[in-house]
């Protein structure tokens, strides 16, 4: 998916799987990341973003942030057996606020091809590229 520079992609890692977002900012490089963690359980397409689900995290710099954001997704989701296609992150110096908004799991509408155990500190990678883009990165345990 590629909206204006925002787009997210997987990596290939041993038996589990990279997510990779991208942006012109942090904020839309994490909210790409979380798409693409959706993406490894379902189409993100199919998820209907009718219910939102407020969200905080704090660490002390952008990678623990940005694993911490995917760990909290990771817990609503399976708390409020919800998937998410829709994200609003903002961030203040190491504070993250942000909204989810997706649905109810519909298993013979979504489909799901595996349960996101959780976010993991390998490859883990938040930075900008030369042109200043950004990228926010770790390989997920499923």
């Amino acid at each position: 998916m590629n909206v204006a520079g925002k787009h997210w992609e997987h990596f290939a890692h041993d038996a589990d799987m990279g997510v990779r977002g991208f942006g012109t900012t942090r904020e839309e490089a994490f909210e790409q990341g979380a798409l693409a963690l959706t993406a490894v359980v379902t189409d993100p397409e199919i998820v209907n973003a009718g219910e939102a689900v407020d969200i905080t995290c704090n660490a002390p710099d952008d990678e623990l942030l940005f694993a911490d954001w995917l760990n909290a997704l990771v817990y609503e989701m399976a708390t409020r057996k919800m998937l998410f296609s829709r994200f609003e992150v903002g961030i203040d110096e190491q504070r993250l606020h942000a909204k989810a908004w997706g649905e109810k799991v519909d298993v013979a509408r979504h489909k799901p091809a595996v349960e996101v155990k959780g976010a993991t500190y390998t490859a883990l990678r938040v930075s900008q590229d030369e042109s200043r883009n950004w990228v926010a990165q770790c390989v997920v345990d499923v």
